[in-house]
């Protein structure tokens, strides 16, 4: 009896210590926002004669990061499409208008992970649904891990960089009927700093 409970007791401390050091690697970071270090940019073609450039200034989200398994890599994001700031008072009122984006009838866009693919030592790819416009769509986002560790505070961070193209037609807003062929396309950025929670 005394050997059986011996067992058991080493099985589920044995099994305790599995569970830990896997929670240990399960870590989940909640980007920073407040401390301005993500952002979410974008730039299209403008006729075809110059880049016009610009971002959302209210967005949050958060990651899951485990670099011993990342196929269980996750991320989340939620934009504030009335946020759009391209420097210009009256563009960005028409940018957010029913010619556009339509941020007061969709004042939200998502993103949601289903993949994370690497592709290097530090790159991947993202896979996940974008939803703009009232519109979800497949995006794939190329993805560079800049780098993670302490910092000063006493907490952990991890950052990355991503880049996508989307087409803004797909998504039912008239791009190239309004700026022409050349904005068929809008290039995104994106730069992530997370906070471990």
């Amino acid at each position: 009896m005394k050997r059986l409970l011996g067992s058991v007791v080493t099985v589920v401390a044995l099994s305790g210590s599995l569970l830990a050091s896997s929670a240990a690697w399960a870590e989940k970071y909640i980007i920073d926002t407040e401390g301005m270090h993500a952002f979410v940019q974008f730039r299209v073609k403008h006729l075809g004669f110059s880049w016009l450039y610009g971002r959302f200034n209210d967005f949050s989200g958060e990651f899951n990061f485990d670099p011993q398994k990342p196929e269980s890599n996750r991320i989340s994001l939620e934009i504030d499409t009335t946020s759009l700031d391209s420097n210009h008072a009256e563009r960005d009122k028409h940018l957010r208008s029913s010619d556009f984006l339509n941020a007061e009838k969709f004042p939200k866009a998502t993103f949601e992970s289903t993949a994370y693919k690497p592709t290097g030592d530090k790159t991947a790819q993202v896979v996940g649904n974008l939803t703009l416009h009232g519109v979800t769509r497949p995006v794939t986002i190329d993805v560079e891990h800049i780098g993670g560790g302490k910092d000063p505070w006493g907490g952990h961070r991890q950052g990355f960089e991503g880049r996508a193209v989307i087409k803004p037609n797909e998504f039912g807003i008239k791009m190239v009927e309004q700026l022409g062929p050349a904005a068929g396309e809008v290039e995104l950025f994106l730069t992530v700093e997370g906070i471990r929670k």
